[in-house]
């Protein structure tokens, strides 16, 4: 039986509706993450799926960079949308493997503009943005939080 494959743009977006349906069951994100991929048609490739598994290993990390970039503004007040697609993202800045920041912020902008209210992509783009030239700035910072 071969792998499904799907282009990284569907894989992220898999990731992220997985990820998305998650929050509504955060004591248990895993099994949260297990019913969704049971009971959709989302299927989720060897990229979703590492991108879910660093998200959950290093989420409070992920959660504390976003905090830490947050002015006036705390975790829970963030639209479930927009927070999804930054963890996603940022689990892909911080922990994927091909290090490439400007794609994984366009992907996260882009689904925030499908799912999300008319302007919260112009606030994703711009929290991610500013990790990104962080890391830039401090690459020994590359796999170290905030």
């Amino acid at each position: 039986m071969s792998e499904t494959t799907l282009r990284r743009s569907e894989a992220r977006e898999h990731a992220f509706l997985a990820a998305f349906s998650a929050t509504f069951q955060p004591d248990d994100p895993q099994e949260a993450l297990s019913a969704h991929t049971e009971n959709s048609e989302a299927v989720l490739d060897a990229f979703s799926r590492r991108l879910l598994d660093d998200l959950l290993a290093h989420r409070e990390e992920i959660d504390a960079i976003i905090t830490a970039h947050l002015k006036g503004w705390t975790l829970a007040r963030l639209p479930r949308v927009s927070l999804t697609a930054m963890r996603i993202a940022l689990a892909e800045m911080l922990y994927g493997e091909e290090k490439k920041p400007g794609v994984a912020i366009n992907e996260a902008v882009e689904l925030v503009k499908k799912y999300g209210a008319d302007n919260d992509h112009q606030f994703v783009n711009g929290l991610l943005g500013s990790v990104a030239r962080e890391q830039e700035a401090d690459p020994a910072a590359e796999n170290a939080p905030c």
